[in-house]
């Protein structure tokens, strides 16, 4: 069951040399689990710039390779349910068992200073952001089959039986999820994928609304 949501407030800020400073834009990416958010993640901060990720934080044991503050920060429930009380999370959801959270903070920071910000988050983390930043835009990654989907969980190998059992259980479910999001990602190449991916972003940065300032900046100069 997901927390009550707390919202983000980035206002637009005014640096030193009085320019504004334009809002970062929250990217949020979600997938059943075994989908390839993550692998698609990792190439796109590679390639997009002016790109920041928010590490989640979770209670469940890290996988073979995973590294603490890198791909999430392992706590315990103890810490977990802390950092709820202190009201430190955006989002925080019970999904397969295990709990998962946004650090709200780091989120808010990052957005006012101007960067874009991606969250790897499930669909019910995705579910409780949705309208707490206005001009969120959200990717949804769909596996090509779900054939497909069982052999990538099952080849990864990091999962006991009745896990695994549980996140095949629940794919079809968080699956009829993609008619909330903005757009809908196929991953069935990870290399296109991956560019259709950035694609959305480098898009959606160039949208109207969030270039207002720059046009005007750009007109003022017109005699």
């Amino acid at each position: 069951m997901s927390s009550e949501p707390r919202s983000i407030h980035a206002p637009h800020e005014t640096g030193a040399t009085g320019a504004t400073t334009a809002r970062g834009m929250l990217v949020v990416v979600s997938s059943p689990s075994g989908g390839g958010k993550g692998t698609l993640i990792r190439r796109v901060l590679k390639s997009v710039p002016n790109l920041g990720y928010s590490v989640s934080f979770t209670t469940r044991a890290p996988r073979e390779g995973e590294i603490n503050g890198q791909h999430y920060h392992f706590i315990s429930v103890d810490e977990f349910q802390k950092m709820i009380g202190a009201g430190e999370f955006l989002e925080w959801a019970h999904v397969h068992g295990h709990l998962y959270g946004t650090g709200r903070l780091q989120v808010a920071r990052e957005l006012a200073e101007g960067c874009d910000i991606i969250l790897e988050i499930d669909v019910q983390g995705a579910s409780s952001v949705r309208g707490l930043v206005p001009d969120e835009v959200s990717v949804f990654i769909l596996p090509p089959s779900f054939e497909v989907l069982h052999a990538r969980l099952a080849a990864r190998g990091s999962e006991q039986p009745d896990d695994l059992a549980l996140r095949l259980r629940n794919a079809r479910g968080e699956v009829e999820r993609y008619r909330e999001f903005d757009y809908v990602v196929i991953n069935d190449d990870a290399d296109r994928a991956a560019a259709q991916l950035a694609s959305i972003i480098y898009a959606e940065r160039a949208r109207r609304e969030r270039q207002e300032q720059v046009a005007r900046d750009v007109l003022a100069s017109f005699p």
